[in-house]
């Protein structure tokens, strides 16, 4: 089992970065993860110029077998017990590879939002896109010990 994290963007923020990587340590005990940056478009451009470059380069880093949940503002919502079923669900019904995708402040261009098996969004509150990374992280990590039927604080 494998999951991918490609985000739009970089992490800036130290303190963001220290939880991410204590989090990838955390869930290295139930699968391989890995964080994948691509750049985001700059301001100056167009929006639809700005999806389109941000969405070539998240395409790239896709891998042909992978599944492909988006985290995305028009997505299903889902508390943490049916995060948690519906991504070991994933998993065994032939996903060996899954990949979150996090996208710019612009969204997703269609080809990107076509490749999505599904689109998720963490709450009807939004969140920066680095906060999200965290969040994403923490609750895949929450997703694992709930599957497994061990504690995790509440």
């Amino acid at each position: 089992m494998r999951l991918r994290i490609v985000c739009v963007g970089k992490l800036r923020e130290k303190w963001l970065e220290d939880g991410a990587k204590e989090y990838l340590k955390r869930l290295s005990r139930f699968c391989g993860t890995e964080m994948i940056d691509v750049p985001d478009a700059p301001d100056s451009l167009p929006e639809k110029q700005a999806l389109e470059r941000e969405g070539a380069a998240i395409l790239s880093r896709i891998k042909p077998a992978s599944t492909v949940w988006l985290m995305d503002l028009s997505g299903e919502t889902m508390d943490s017990e049916t995060f948690s079923r519906e991504l070991i669900k994933s998993f065994e019904d032939g996903g060996a590879e899954i990949t979150f995708v996090i996208g710019g402040s612009n969204g997703f261009s269609d080809p990107v939002v076509q490749r999505a098996t599904r689109r998720i969004r963490f709450s009807d509150m939004t969140f920066t896109h680095t906060m999200s990374r965290l969040i994403l992280l923490e609750q895949c990590f929450r997703a694992f010990k709930i599957a497994r039927g061990e504690t995790y604080h509440k």
